[in-house]
């Protein structure tokens, strides 16, 4: 199951990049301590931009590639992100990425944020943690995603400050302007510090994001989802079954209507840089 979970999720991110004609490995590091809100448990993460070939930047896209493993379920599901900011200045502490300002390049609001919302692990919720009433945007009131600011909780009242993003989910930001990638660093946030981040990617791009097909999009999104439930029902399978529950399955993997519009993805169409976790 995790091997076609993998597959997947290769598919997507072939759908997503197909127009791309190279890429390279961009190295996360973790910086010290963490940060965060009240309580602080953000783990801040480093990318050096600088020498990855490409000279200006104009968006970027962080993915949960996780599988289903690792956090919480429900609305909290698959990547925690508390905060996403670009700056020329190096910091080797969660306290000293907290500090910065950063480049005035995002635009946190709906306008310049495309959020496309994964699945969920049950027991399901009306929609992921961060999402605004619909699901499909970013509630840039709860997620704020320009201040290491997470509240590390599941209880509500009292999460706050962050964007789950759920199984395979994506947030992508259009830059307002571009920006050189000499001497340049992004800083991500990951609320709770569970190590979340490992199973994320990111895509960054000297173009602005595109709107693709959606009907293969469609049917992947739904096939992840259903992959996470069955992998989930045979886990419980180890131990006792409740009949009355066994055989119910997320609606979106019973029926196809019921899978979400899929919302605009990153297309690049010449440079992607994926982001892989290094402590």
């Amino acid at each position: 199951m995790a091997r076609l979970e993998s597959r997947l999720a290769a598919l997507v991110v072939g759908t997503v990049m197909s127009t791309a004609v190279h890429a390279l490995p961009v190295t996360l590091t973790k910086l010290t301590g963490v940060t965060g809100g009240v309580p602080a448990a953000t783990a801040v993460y480093r990318a050096e931009l600088g020498a990855i070939g490409i000279m200006e930047i104009l968006s970027l896209s962080i993915r949960d590639v996780s599988g289903g493993f690792g956090g919480a379920a429900g609305q909290f599901s698959g990547f925690d992100l508390d905060a996403a900011i670009l700056s020329n200045v190096f910091c080797a502490s969660a306290a000293c990425a907290a500090g910065l300002s950063g480049l005035p390049v995002f635009d946190y609001l709906p306008s310049g944020t495309i959020f496309n919302a994964g699945a969920q692990r049950p027991p399901f919720d009306a929609k992921l943690f961060g999402s605004d009433a619909s699901g499909t945007e970013v509630d840039d009131i709860v997620a704020t995603l320009g201040i290491f600011d997470g509240n590390a909780t599941t209880v509500i009242p009292g999460a706050d400050g962050f964007i789950s993003l759920g199984d395979f989910g994506q947030v992508i930001f259009n830059l307002v302007s571009p920006v050189s990638s000499a001497g340049l660093f992004l800083y991500i946030g990951e609320v709770g510090d569970n190590g979340e981040v490992a199973g994320s990617a990111i895509d960054v791009s000297d173009r602005a994001a595109t709107i693709p097909e959606p009907s293969a999009l469609a049917l992947v999104a739904m096939a992840l989802s259903c992959c996470s439930w069955m992998r989930l029902r045979s886990q419980a399978r180890g131990g006792r079954r409740d009949r009355n529950r066994r055989n119910t399955a997320p609606a979106m993997c019973m029926d196809p209507a019921t899978v979400l519009n899929p919302r605009p993805i990153l297309s690049t169409t010449r440079f992607e840089y994926r982001a892989t976790s290094k402590e």
